[in-house]
């Protein structure tokens, strides 16, 4: 059950997208972890392009809409991170691809 809802909201996920960037944030890597525990409690750990991101509080929350009414989730916990820092190095292929940016 827990990695099913893991991946639903990995799903859900990827449907936020960064209005700055034009691709959902799943593919950009900023989501460094999602943890489902036991009673179905989300944990998300993020991050986003630049400490200063102007489209910060827009971007959690829809992350926080996406991740309601998913079935089995009985809590949620959005963390926000900058350490790692965040680089073109975690965008997954395909967004690379789309953006034109090479490593």
């Amino acid at each position: 059950m827990k990695e099913r809802i893991k991946e639903t909201v990995l799903a859900n996920l990827e449907t936020v997208i960064d209005p700055e960037m034009g691709m959902d944030i799943v593919n950009l890597g900023l989501i460094y972890d999602v943890d489902v525990n036991d009673d179905g409690f989300v944990k998300v750990t993020m991050t986003l392009t630049s400490i200063g991101c102007p489209m910060a509080e827009m971007i959690l929350e829809e992350v926080q809409k996406s991740l309601q009414g998913i079935t089995g989730v009985t809590g949620m916990d959005v963390e926000l991170v900058f350490q790692p820092p965040w680089g073109v190095d975690k965008m997954s292929r395909y967004a690379r691809i789309a953006l034109g940016v090479a490593l």
